[in-house]
């Protein structure tokens, strides 16, 4: 069953089960179109706004008006040239994404794709793109979890850029464990051969455009990168929903 199909099933049952009301307060009624999550709820989502690390998106509070690079970036070699998220990785996204992650909410994917959508479109009008390529998971993982949110939230995108996505040609080989709870250094070690690419072909000179869910130190997006930049890419750039804080 292909996902918006199986999402819509979804939605139906829970409006037969559930109250429309908000999935996150079980307060605010709503309705499907909304995400299941409501207005007040959704006050708490803050998009990210410049100033952000050129390189990773990162926000900072302040007054800059001049491109900046953060201490973390400063510190790692990155294979993307930028990485942006939509909004802040705050208490109800993190909520909202274990929930669609771990906990098969998947009437929070539309909510979730709205946000990405909401900031990457216009960004990624303003320069040429060629491919959409969400992060892989391993088939293990895959298997368990029943579905590869990157892959669902690249397909959103993809449908409101027009561009062609991939979800095939970058594989996750080794099957790492989470990065929740580890330091940078062992983030990036965690990753260093996680992935491989299955055909070079699609992408020798072509801009890359790499989806997840939820960027925080980039060590992931960054091992995936340079499998694409390795195998002929020209660049790659990086989306998420969220940033980690």
């Amino acid at each position: 069953m292909k996902p918006a199909a199986s999402t819509s099933w979804l939605e139906a049952g829970l409006a037969l089960v559930y109250p429309p009301v908000c999935q996150v307060c079980d307060v605010e009624r709503v309705s499907s179109e909304q995400g299941y999550v409501c207005d007040e709820c959704r006050k708490q989502v803050h998009f990210i706004e410049p100033p952000f690390c050129k390189r990773c998106g990162l926000p900072f509070e302040g007054d800059l008006t001049t491109p900046f690079e953060c201490s973390n970036c400063r510190d790692m070699k990155l294979h993307f040239s930028s990485a942006r998220s939509a909004v802040a990785a705050g208490e109800v996204i993190l909520e909202i994404v274990h929930r669609y992650k771990y906990q098969r909410a998947l009437w929070f994917e539309r909510f979730l794709a709205e946000l990405l959508i909401r900031q990457a479109v216009p960004e990624l009008a303003s320069e040429e793109w060629d491919l959409i390529v969400p992060v892989p998971l391993h088939p293990t993982k895959e298997r368990e979890r029943e579905f590869n949110q990157a892959v669902n939230l690249a397909r959103h995108l993809a449908d409101a850029t027009g561009l062609p996505m991939n979800k095939n040609i970058v594989q996750r080989v080794v099957p790492t464990g989470t990065q929740t709870l580890l330091s940078r250094e062992n983030r990036q070690a965690n990753v260093r051969r996680a992935f491989a690419v299955s055909d070079r072909r699609p992408l020798k000179g072509k801009k890359i455009v790499l989806v997840d869910d939820v960027l925080t130190t980039g060590s992931t997006t960054s091992a995936c990168a340079r499998v694409l930049r390795k195998a002929g890419a020209k660049e790659v750039c990086v989306w998420t929903v969220a940033r980690g804080l």
